[in-house]
């Protein structure tokens, strides 16, 4: 490690708390530069950044566009408080709503993806009159107290009591359904029963459905077909609000613009953050319905934040999607998706202790078993790395960064992936794969 990178380091260890670790457990590495779907760390080793950062880095390192946008905003107008016109949001709210269905009306601007989820709450309480939100066990949105009280995963039991008013349900996790069914014949038995508790619950009391349109950290379950469909019919007939957690799964990471997009579905909010500008600088988008709008023109909006609709914020959002039209990434995604989805497929064949594959777009997930006719976790749910500590260095050696929690591999690489990074980083992780069974066959046998 060069000097700089171990002052750097020296500094991180002596003043910097990590999220979501133990302290004293942690070596980071250093990281001095990235550009494309690249990055370096302090010793020179390169990674290909198969987790995208934390899924927010769809145009990758460096995007010269975001950049240029960044920079020109920061020439005319670094800060004006949420009170006042910014034109850098003006012109965002009014691309956003151009991407929804015609049913949209406005936007509120917020700093990330947890804080967006939030608010979407506090409008669909105000706006309805009703309080209990329906979320679902697997899921994940956001770290703030309000966010982490509408997840599932269990990140939230430590810092609980929570929020109030929040009903959980089972997930559409067809590898490991929760009754036991297999799709079709299950005649989508985990949208019946999310019909069910809502009944229990009394719809008069339940403000909204929330769900992650496709389940992520929580690992990439994609709903069957009708699922969804299914899941917004009930809202309907129930008069319940169905808000779309666009957080991870917007700006083509499954192949279309919006996760959402992949069903034949209009949600009446949409959250978005981390796509919306690839996370160069913290923003966060709640689209409403123009009904849902409408309530607030004789009520009063209780949300509000001292950078809603940060204009350098804004402006490196329209930069990321300035880039996103003009190099047409939607349609790389969706092309480069199904190169991934075949090359992980013929991944899973080929090694053992891959029980399941699941891919939409450049968002995927392989679930590690120790034996694929028990479907025995490789790593248990919510506990040590155990065997899954071989994949997770295996990959790093192979300069793959991804995301390995539990016994799920993550990986989103950047949607401006080509096909010769995509083929290279299939082959590195196919090497990094083997190496790891090896590791794993001695350990468990």
């Amino acid at each position: 490690m060069n000097p700089q990178a171990q002052e750097a380091y020296d500094l991180d260890r002596k003043y910097v708390l990590h999220s979501w670790s133990v302290q004293g457990k942690l070596s980071p590495k250093v990281i001095t530069r990235g550009e494309g779907i690249f990055f370096w760390d302090g010793d020179g080793n390169r990674y290909a950044d198969f987790a995208s950062q934390l899924v927010n880095l769809n145009l990758g390192h460096n995007h010269p566009k975001i950049i240029e946008a960044i920079k020109k905003q920061a020439d005319e107008m670094c800060f004006i408080a949420p009170q006042f016109v910014a034109p850098s949001r003006s012109r965002l709210a009014e691309k956003l709503i151009g991407y929804l269905p015609d049913t949209f009306g406005k936007c509120f601007f917020t700093v990330g993806g947890a804080d967006a989820n939030e608010n979407a709450v506090k409008i669909a309480r105000a706006h309805t009159g009703k309080q209990k939100i329906v979320t679902r066990y697997r899921s994940y949105h956001g770290a703030t107290y309000g966010a982490i009280s509408l997840t599932g995963d269990p990140r939230r039991p430590p810092v609980e009591p929570a929020l109030p008013g929040i009903v959980r349900v089972f997930d559409p996790y067809c590898y490991r359904c929760s009754f036991g069914l297999t799709y079709p014949e299950c005649r989508l038995q985990c949208a019946e029963n999310v019909r069910e508790v809502m009944l229990y619950e009394n719809p008069d009391t339940i403000a909204a459905v929330l769900f992650e349109s496709i389940t992520g950290s929580n690992g990439v379950f994609v709903p069957p077909p009708g699922y969804m469909e299914r899941i917004e019919e009930i809202c309907r007939e129930l008069g319940v609000l169905l808000i779309c957690d666009e957080v991870m799964t917007g700006f083509g990471r499954t192949g279309k613009l919006f996760g959402f997009h992949n069903f034949d579905i209009t949600p009446d909010i949409v959250t978005m953050a981390k796509g919306v500008n690839s996370g160069y600088i913290p923003l966060g988008v709640v689209a409403v319905s123009s009904e849902i709008a409408k309530t607030f023109d004789e009520s009063m909006l209780y949300c509000g934040l001292t950078y809603s609709g940060h204009p350098i914020s804004c402006a490196s959002a329209l930069g990321n999607l300035e880039a996103i039209e003009e190099e047409k990434l939607i349609e790389n995604a969706a092309a480069m998706g199904e190169r991934f989805k075949a090359g992980l497929e013929k991944l899973g064949e080929r090694h053992g202790y891959v029980g399941d594959v699941r891919c939409i777009g450049l968002f995927a997930c392989l679930e590690m078993v120790r034996d694929r006719e028990t479907r025995d976790p490789l790593s248990p749910w919510n506990g040590p790395p155990g065997p899954m500590a071989h994949v997770s260095k295996a990959l790093l050696d192979n300069g793959i960064s991804a995301f390995v929690r539990w016994n799920f591999v993550f990986l989103a690489p950047p949607i401006i992936i080509d096909e010769a990074e995509l083929d290279d980083s299939l082959t590195r992780i196919d090497k990094a794969l083997e190496q790891a069974s090896q590791a794993i066959a001695r350990e468990i046998s």
